[in-house]
């Protein structure tokens, strides 16, 4: 994964799919974002869905970042997100790299999530008070990590 300057986030940038049956701002169980970007021109590609845009997914540089939400043990929402660090062909130096510019850039990445999905928010509004949740899948542990990244409402302000 080349290294892209998303750290600032620029809504202009940010093209929004959504798949039906999902509309702006149904359903909540099931919901499911696809972010994608390319590295040339630091577009950003959000595919919202009751399934993830695998046609978005580019099989070889898998830099994309999935998130759905779910329910914890008290019937409270949060979202889970995954990214993917590496593969099996992958040394741990590559994915050391890997995991660094998915941390540098995961705000960004946010960002555009709540961004494209903002009707959805104003629809739900106890929704941008849910905690996110962000694994960093890795076949090397020290990798294989979660991390918290505050409420969707940082990312919408």
């Amino acid at each position: 994964m080349k290294e892209v300057n998303m750290m600032s986030f620029h809504p202009e940038k940010l093209s929004v799919t959504l798949i039906p049956p999902a509309t702006k701002i149904e359903p909540i169980e099931n919901r499911k974002y696809t972010l994608t970007h390319s590295d040339t021109t630091g577009e950003l590609f959000l595919s919202t869905g009751t399934e993830y845009d695998i046609a978005a997914i580019n099989p070889v540089m898998r830099d994309e970042v999935i998130a759905e939400w779910m329910k914890d043990d008290q019937n409270r929402y949060y979202l889970a997100g995954k990214a993917h660090v590496d593969g099996t062909n992958m040394d741990k130096s590559s994915s050391m790299i890997r995991f660094n510019v998915f941390k540098k850039e995961m705000e960004t990445a946010l960002k555009g999530i709540t961004y494209g999905d903002r009707a959805f928010f104003a629809e739900y509004p106890t929704l941008q008070d849910a905690p996110i949740y962000i694994q960093y899948e890795s076949i090397y542990p020290k990798y294989n990590q979660t991390f918290y990244y505050g409420t969707p409402r940082q990312y919408l302000t």
